[in-house]
């Protein structure tokens, strides 16, 4: 391509790691503080109050994560009935679960679940939540753990304290294979009329989804095996027993809905049970051949699917029984077609398929998990050898820590995962999740099928905050995943929009530091992807995303407007080598798969790419997929306060002050000076800034301030700068978005520190640039 890309700009030169703020997450004081991942924001106030007013153009996220942006459950919201809370001591003599005795303790676990299950959640509520409360010590568990007790919150005594130690039983491990030994094959483990993948995304160690069996499947869940019979579990839920078909709205009577629309017309025959007003439904748009020609994925090699890949998770607002309708409680993000032909497209594989709304029978709410750590325990398996390694260790044991399927309203916090089977977190068909403050660290198994993710697929409105994450494959949104938030994380994995139309999500203020070894071609065992195919020899750069005629295999392209903004990322392209800066202008808004007005497929010259292996470095702005036409200069479009702002620790009052501004005429030549001013204070520290202005009448390119701190105060983080830092000497040079300062003009740059001390031996391009106080 002939324009020079903002990213080209970026990835050639080598820069440093951009510091991002470590502060300790604010919890209620049951929940024990826990050490924050390195890199991390777990310091943000995710509060409702913190919020900013939705930004013109792009999506409205000021609704994502816990209950639609409350407060995570302190000790106001528990249930005051003793029953409903067991105790470490209730734990031991009711249900012989005690720590370090080398006992299974799966059973009793269970137990107690099923008896907060009976006598509690159906008189709880969010404010009437019962607790479960580990003692630390190890708890050994052999199969998956059913948490499908609403308003229920499994507590441990903190991440290293508290540890559940997963060693599958031969009942729990899959012992359905694919021909070659490399992957579970859901689709081959049958029994009666179900199959494997009922069980999508897979076992777990907890498990946040309904038990309950259709009575269609009574008999065959009777007879089933004790390895077959959670195939049938939770399937009261599914689409094609609970779902209702609609029909077309007046005019327009190929479609049930469009984007934009509230209200969706069902079909004439068709019970209405559970389709009621504040009753959860999950609206599902059958996929169509005009579908994926709009994604760009036609002609494709690989086969189109009957299926619904345009889904999402609404709250029903009313019902109106007479017309047939149901009205949601947000605006549709994509149309809903009456089948897979009604809006004019031959049949795929010959058959028609219907459009369904599908209300949420049996949800699992108000779960939550804190201050516990969880692993899996593979003897014989060297965790060392799993690292950078992205293959399958062990296919029969790709079993996640947390699924969370069929479920609303639910958190995970303060917990650590080492060395889980696969995804040590992982949603099908969840809503309004807060997943803050945790330590996700390693998987066995990181190949072929897809494996070891931080994973939210069919998510949505869920937030995901203050996250550390080391050797795994992705952090990935997936299968119409939308509405989104990820902010504040560290990584050293791909943020990964893999595919189904996910959209409307929005990263920011993550560092993301992806090293040379995280790529699909270091892998030692059982490679490949999810959906088939070998590795590639790519990189895999700071950001992925799901090309149409590629994506189709597992479940077809990317979708719109999904926006990186103020993200910290940087991608190490040779080994041993410099880590490179990925998107470097911070303050700018990359939103991908979009021209402005709609949706657009990424481009090369007016040729969709077919792949982004290859084609992360190429440049997709100016209408060939990744609209980057506006800035924002705040820190956050999720957060109206960041930068400047102490950190949640801190127990003094902050003050606002103006250090008085010293500058200093520049030596004979020199164009520039710089002033130095506090702009606020607290105990531990402060927030400052300099501004650099332009006194000549050329524009200057480049510019770069250093200065010293005495001994005890440190920079914790940093913006609109690429820091660099020697012992207690510290080097801001320029961002992309603001090295050229034209004459009369400034630019800036602010930085938090921890301590009193101000700068000290101030220069700028080896000018004297000020004193400080």
């Amino acid at each position: 391509m002939s324009r020079k890309s903002p990213l080209r700009r970026a990835v050639l030169p080598a820069v440093a790691a951009v510091v991002a703020t470590v502060a300790l997450l604010q919890v209620p004081p049951e929940v024990a503080a826990a050490a924050p991942g390195p890199g991390a924001l777990t310091g943000l106030d995710v509060g409702a109050a913190n919020r900013r007013v939705p930004v013109t153009g792009l999506y409205d996220w000021s609704k994502a994560g816990y209950r639609g942006g409350g407060a995570l459950p302190g000790s106001g919201e528990v249930n005051p009935n003793a029953t409903c809370q067991v105790t470490a001591a209730e734990l031991a003599s009711q249900y012989n679960v005690k720590p370090d005795d080398g006992a299974d303790d799966t059973n009793g676990i269970q137990a107690a679940i099923d008896g907060i299950k009976g006598a509690c959640s159906p008189s709880g509520s969010y404010t009437k939540l019962s607790t479960i409360t580990f003692p630390a010590g190890r708890f050994d568990v052999t199969h998956e753990i059913h948490v499908d007790a609403d308003y229920l919150i499994l507590r441990g005594a903190g991440r290293d304290a508290t540890k559940f130690v997963y060693k599958p039983d031969t009942n729990t491990l899959y012992d359905a294979l694919t021909p070659d030994g490399s992957d579970w094959d859901e689709d081959g483990m049958t029994s009666g009329a179900g199959k494997g993948g009922w069980l999508w995304p897979g076992r777990g160690l907890f498990r946040v989804q309904s038990r309950g069996v259709h009575s269609s499947y009574a008999s065959d869940y009777s007879s089933a095996p004790a390895n077959r019979k959670d195939i049938f579990e939770g399937t009261i839920n599914v689409h094609w027993k609970a779902g209702v078909k609609l029909r077309g709205k007046p005019g327009d009577t190929a479609f049930a809905a469009r984007t934009g629309e509230r209200v969706v017309h069902l079909a004439g025959s068709g019970a209405l049970t559970s389709l009621a007003a504040g009753n959860l439904v999950n609206l599902r748009a059958a996929n169509s051949r005009k579908f994926y020609e709009q994604q760009q994925a036609t002609p494709t090699t690989f086969p189109l699917l009957n299926m619904h890949m345009r889904q999402q998770i609404f709250t029903i607002t009313a019902l109106d029984t007479s017309a047939r309708t149901i009205t949601l409680d947000k605006p549709l993000e994509y149309d809903v077609p009456v089948t897979s032909t009604s809006d004019g497209s031959a049949p795929i594989d010959g058959a028609t398929y219907d459009s369904k709304a599908a209300p949420l029978v049996d949800p699992v709410l108000g779960v939550g998990f804190e201050n516990l750590g969880f692993t899996q325990d593979m003897p014989g398996l060297n965790p060392a050898e799993a690292n950078n390694n992205y293959g399958n260790m062990a296919p029969a044991a790709e079993m996640h820590g947390i699924v969370f399927k069929w479920a609303a309203n639910s958190w995970v916090r303060g917990i650590r995962a080492e060395m889980t089977g696969s995804h040590p977190i992982v949603t099908e068909e969840a809503k309004n999740l807060q997943i803050v403050d945790n330590e996700l660290n390693g998987s066995w198994n990181k190949g072929k099928g897809g494996n070891g993710y931080f994973r939210g697929s069919r998510v949505w409105d869920s937030l995901y905050a203050g996250n550390t994450t080391t050797l795994l494959r992705h952090f990935t949104f997936q299968w119409s995943a939308s509405g989104n938030v990820v902010i504040g994380n560290s990584f050293d994995s791909d943020l990964n929009l893999h595919g189904g139309w996910e959209r409307n999500n929005l990263f920011e203020l993550n560092t993301v530091k992806v090293p040379y070894a995280h790529r699909s071609g270091n892998c030692r065992a059982n490679c490949g992807e999810e959906g088939g195919g070998g590795p590639d020899d790519s990189n895999w750069y700071p950001i992925w995303w799901g090309a149409g005629k590629k994506a189709v295999k597992w479940s077809g392209g990317s979708g719109y407007r999904n926006v990186f903004f103020n993200n910290a990322m940087t991608k190490q392209l040779t080994d041993n080598g410099p880590y490179n800066d990925f998107y470097a202008e911070r303050h700018r808004v990359y939103v991908f798969g979009w021209d402005g007005t709609a949706y657009k497929h990424l481009d090369v010259g007016g040729t969709p790419i077919a792949d982004w292996a290859k084609n992360e470095q190429l440049d997709y702005t100016g209408g060939h997929g990744v609209d980057a036409s506006t800035t924002d200069a705040a820190s956050s479009l999720f957060l109206k306060s960041v930068d400047g702002t102490p950190p949640s620790s801190s127990t003094g009052t902050p003050t606002t002050t103006t250090t008085p501004t010293i500058t200093t005429t520049p030596n004979p030549g020199a164009c520039l000076t710089a002033a130095f001013a506090r702009k606020s204070v607290w105990d531990s520290g402060y927030g400052g800034g300099f501004t650099i202005t332009n006194t000549c009448s050329a524009t200057v390119g480049t510019w770069a301030v250093e200065f010293d701190l005495p001994a005890g105060t440190t920079v914790s983080s940093s913006w609109s700068s690429v820091l660099t830092k020697t012992g207690r000497h510290y080097r801001f040079g320029n961002a992309t978005h603001n090295g050229s300062v034209k004459p009369g003009g400034t630019a800036t740059f602010g930085f938090n520190a921890a301590g009193q001390g101000l700068p000290v031996a101030c220069s700028l391009a080896g000018t004297r640039c000020g004193g400080t106080e």
